[in-house]
């Protein structure tokens, strides 16, 4: 067994994303660039372990994410905020011993767990939750035989939005207002609190050449919109939202359709349309495009005692919390939302 190295990461981040650009199994949210993303919008502090080998070369990592407050807990994650992260290793040798420096971490700074959020694979003798997947489409060669792969009720729904006079526009930091006005609007109505803007910008900022608005008009109007992120063959919507009143309208088909045609113009083979319980009604929207679940395992290192952790929509615990929210003006879920939803992973 070779000797390896553990360290936290202090690099300006090209040693690490040069290591992550050569791994198959590596996700946009490896990359360095989000630890600044998170550490700038959220103040929260960032752990990013590395393995080194003898010849002092990165042979694994998994960044990390120290969360802490009174209402949702103290915790580690990898990586908060986005669906994927956990470890990623070319020696395999070196998962143990970078596991073994998170539980450190995570009795150091008296956390009560560390999150790892895989996909499509999981560590042995680790308790996960497996109850999110991911739904992928894989392209079409053309944007033709994408079209004709869709059923007829689906691009009776696209053409709806387009007789309806519906304008797609795609561009930069420019769109964000409309953006964020409908993305408030659709936190609010879901009783969710709402990112700050300056969350977004500073996605735009870090990425500017992997990052796009994608919007739906209505006249003037901003009536849904999403932010598209990408990574090699891999193109997703992590942000979207729609004005419900504008349903009829079918703004949200056309939203996804625009970014599917993108992703194939510019030679993607992939759409993520993100994490989805299996039977909800987002788990449904997406399977009708003909994306495929992959199942994510998001797994635990627990302290002696702890059960696995609850932070979600659905736990009842919430539920009141979830109604007031739904009921609050729409200036004040601006104010308080990004103070709380940066404490929630």
């Amino acid at each position: 067994m070779s000797a390896l190295t553990i360290e936290q990461y202090s690099g300006d981040g090209c040693e690490w994303d040069s290591f992550v650009d050569s791994q198959s199994g590596a996700t946009n949210y490896h990359l360095f660039g989000w630890r600044g993303v998170v550490e700038k919008s959220f103040k929260h502090a960032a752990h990013y372990l590395a393995a080194r080998n003898t010849k002092g070369a990165i042979v694994g990592i998994l960044p990390l994410v120290r969360m802490q407050s009174r209402l949702f807990g103290h915790f580690l994650v990898s990586v908060p905020f986005f669906n994927y992260g956990g470890l990623l290793c070319s020696d395999p040798q070196a998962a143990s011993p970078l596991l073994k420096e998170a539980g450190r971490l995570m009795a150091e700074t008296g956390a009560s767990y560390v999150e790892l959020r895989h996909r499509g694979w999981q560590l042995e003798n680790a308790p996960a939750k497996t109850g999110k997947v991911t739904m992928l489409l894989e392209l079409a060669l053309d944007v033709d035989s994408q079209w004709k792969a869709f059923n007829a009720k689906l691009r009776n729904q696209v053409r709806k939005a387009e007789k309806s006079g519906l304008q797609v526009v795609t561009g930069g930091r420019e769109l964000l207002d409309g953006f964020y006005e409908v993305f408030c609007r659709n936190m609010r109505d879901l009783g969710t609190p709402v990112y700050g803007k300056w969350f977004f910008a500073n996605v735009l900022a870090t990425f500017p050449q992997s990052c796009r608005i994608i919007s739906v008009l209505h006249g003037d109007t901003v009536i849904a919109s999403g932010i598209a992120c990408w990574y090699r063959g891999t193109i997703e919507i992590p942000w979207a939202s729609s004005n419900r009143d504008y349903k009829a309208l079918c703004p949200n088909n056309i939203l996804y359709w625009k970014a599917i045609s993108f992703a194939i113009e510019n030679g993607f083979s992939t759409f993520d349309f993100g994490r989805s319980t299996p039977g909800e009604g987002t788990y449904k929207f997406k399977e009708q495009w003909g994306a495929k679940p992959l199942q994510l395992y998001w797994q635990y290192l627990l302290r002696e005692g702890e059960p696995l952790p609850a932070i979600n929509n659905k736990n009842p615990k919430f539920d009141l919390a979830i109604r007031v929210w739904q009921k609050l003006p729409l200036p004040l879920t601006r104010i308080l939302g990004p103070h709380i939803v940066k404490n929630i992973p």
